[in-house]
């Protein structure tokens, strides 16, 4: 809002210092400030207000050590997480964008979602929260709006090949060449890495392309209902979720600067999106509300996310990746997310299995997700969450080289 404001003081009145409000990098530096004092600053609010409410965590005996110390700490941060990451966005973010509405949409839905379920558990005294099957019928039907957004809206293009540069300046380029629709994505590691989904049914015949969004709707739900999931696994010992997905957002931003930017996205060979570098503002506000919710979160958690939390993030990262078309990079730039929920798939496949063909269930690892796995070997979870952020770092790195090295 903020941004129109400054907008009309600049142009009606030359008023000092509003043309800042144009510039992207600015508005994103004052979200991510504004972010992290919001969730550090108001998020003590919210947790002691939560604990007043006596929204505690109930802790399933799991056997692991420590775990009955974490009964009653508060949960539903996942509040927090989401007001610091909505008020920056809407204050300064250009809200006439179809992704920033789109990611907008993606936080409040998942974000119902998860305090549903949360509230369910906590308020109804229910352990199992919201029934499953809804919670993905939910998870289904933000996938259909996502996919069917960005198949149909006009304003989801892409630049056609050959885009020549007017005017080279880094911070706002005015570029020229026709957009275009279009279902082409990145492969990372390959040289002529562009796939086009809309290819993969041209076999049906001539025209068959324009029905491509029966193939690109289903493909997006399933990467949105498996990311949040994913997500969700991952939200089991203090920090670790809410560390890994900052590392996560954070190279997703860098992304969709250079996608948003016609002198980057030139110079690496990749598809420049117009108007995706205004993600860079939502990106930032998200970063800093994560960072700053990791001041409770971290061991010794004052608060846990919930559901309301970890359900978002997944949605959130899977609707940005999708974005900037780089759903392709989610196994490994979501490494983290993809072991937890291998390691559950696994644990769970091969126990029917094994009492299926031995009469008794066989177990892969101690105790799945493959976070408790080690907690069972006896690792503290301090060293377990810091030893996943440092895998989730490189595989960052690897992700963002994947920019140049095909």
């Amino acid at each position: 809002m903020l941004y129109y404001l400054f907008e009309y003081l600049e142009k009606e009145f030359q008023f000092p210092g509003a043309t800042l409000f144009q510039f992207l990098t600015f508005r994103a530096a004052v979200a991510v400030l504004l972010s992290l004092f919001i969730a550090t600053v108001f998020g003590k609010r919210i947790i002691l207000l939560l604990q007043r409410r006596q929204v505690g965590e109930t802790i399933r005996d799991l056997g692991l050590e420590g775990q009955n110390q974490k009964a009653g700490t508060p949960t539903m941060g996942g509040l927090i997480i989401i007001l610091s990451t909505l008020i920056p966005t809407l204050l300064f973010a250009r809200l006439d964008n179809i992704y920033v509405v789109l990611l907008i949409t993606t936080t409040l839905w998942m974000g119902a979602i998860g305090f549903i379920d949360d509230y369910i558990k906590i308020f109804k005294k229910n352990k199992q929260g919201l029934k499953g099957r809804f919670k993905v019928l939910g998870q289904v039907v933000l996938g259909l709006i996502v996919g069917a957004t960005l198949y149909f809206h006009p304003e989801v293009t892409i630049k056609e090949p050959g885009t020549r540069i007017a005017v080279e300046t880094v911070e706002e380029p005015r570029e020229e060449g026709r957009e275009m629709k279009s279902l082409m994505t990145n492969v990372p590691f390959f040289k002529n890495n562009q796939l086009d989904y809309a290819q993969w049914i041209s076999w049906l015949g001539e025209g068959a392309e324009k029905f491509a969004w029966v193939l690109f709707i289903p493909i997006v739900i399933f990467i949105v209902t498996a990311v949040s999931n994913g997500a969700n696994l991952t939200d089991g010992i203090d920090g670790l979720a809410a560390g890994s997905s900052a590392i996560i957002v954070l190279t997703l931003g860098i992304f969709a600067w250079v996608s948003g930017n016609v002198i980057f996205s030139d110079y690496l060979d990749i598809f420049f999106i117009p108007r995706a570098g205004e993600l860079v503002v939502f990106i930032a506000a998200f970063v800093g509300a994560l960072v700053g919710f990791l001041w409770y979160n971290a061991y010794p958690a004052q608060v846990f996310m919930g559901d309301t939390g970890s359900l978002t993030i997944g949605g959130v990262i899977a609707v940005i990746a999708l974005i900037v078309r780089k759903e392709l990079l989610i196994p490994l730039l979501c490494g983290v997310f993809f072991a937890e929920s291998l390691s559950v798939m696994l644990q769970v496949g091969y126990f029917k299995y094994t009492r299926r063909r031995l009469g008794e269930g066989k177990r892969i690892f101690l105790m799945a997700p493959l976070h408790h796995h080690y907690q069972k070997k006896g690792y503290h979870e301090s060293k377990i969450v810091t030893r996943f952020w440092i895998v989730g770092i490189l595989l960052a790195v690897v992700s963002i080289v994947t920019l140049k090295i095909r």
